[in-house]
């Protein structure tokens, strides 16, 4: 498989033109996967355009390739966006990353109630930088046409007020119902998980009164960093993404 690499300003590249990897995507080309003349290689927008060339010149500050072939992808009609509560360590981040490689669309941080992690005022702001750049790499591993966006961190409330436009589910081990019967209505897919003590019982009821529907994974508990990806690839199926 060939490597895949970001350029932005890719979109209107076509079949036949020469274009640029500078800064640090082509020191990530030239010196961390150490592309050669002649090799096969990948590059997209992460808007959709998905372009394949050939490399035709190789230095640390600029790598240029000839286009070959070029597609664009299609958005999804109905999204999944994960709405993650902030997890202490890693775990939020681990959760971002393989949430990526599985499919989600977007990623909300969010700030729950029994979060141990506080992003409050400049820290918010790098919080926010850190998991774009997660997420980031995470879409080019997997090869993506479109990178995840990542959202401002959000309150309950304002998480709340997504239900009104999506279809929201929370992941809940307590509930009855199974995430594995719910069905595509042609609506974007919010899926709330909790942080590493759970959803507190105030904000289960405000996101109920909102429209949210509780769901469950199966009889165990998991992780905070594990809920996430597992039910993204259940509602990958679910939607005929594989």
């Amino acid at each position: 498989m060939a490597l895949h690499f970001i350029i932005p300003d890719c979109a209107d590249a076509a079949v036949g033109d020469v274009i640029a990897l500078t800064g640090a995507e082509a020191k990530h080309a030239a010196v961390v996967r150490r592309v050669r003349v002649g090799e096969t290689i990948t590059l997209g927008d992460g808007r959709g355009t998905w372009l394949e060339g050939v490399v035709d010149d190789v230095a640390a500050a600029r790598v240029t390739v000839r286009i070959e072939s070029r597609r664009s992808h299609e958005a999804p009609a109905s999204r999944i966006v994960l709405a993650q509560a902030l997890a202490k360590g890693d775990r939020d981040e681990l959760a971002v990353q393989a949430a990526c490689e599985l499919g989600v669309d977007e990623v909300v941080p969010w700030q729950a109630a029994r979060s141990v992690s506080r992003w409050e005022g400049p820290k918010a702001a790098k919080g926010r930088e850190r998991w774009a750049s997660i997420v980031r790499e995470a879409a080019k591993q997997a090869h993506r046409a479109w990178i995840p966006e990542v959202a401002e961190v959000e309150s309950t409330a304002r998480l709340a007020a997504r239900a009104a436009d999506a279809r929201m589910l929370v992941l809940d081990p307590w509930t009855d119902t199974p995430l594995t019967g719910v069905r595509p209505d042609g609506r974007d897919i919010v899926l709330v998980v909790g942080p590493e003590g759970g959803i507190a019982p105030e904000e289960l009821e405000r996101l109920e009164a909102a429209g949210a529907e509780r769901v469950r994974l199966g009889d165990t508990v998991l992780r905070t960093s594990t809920a996430g990806p597992v039910a993204i690839a259940l509602l990958s199926a679910n939607l005929g993404r594989w």
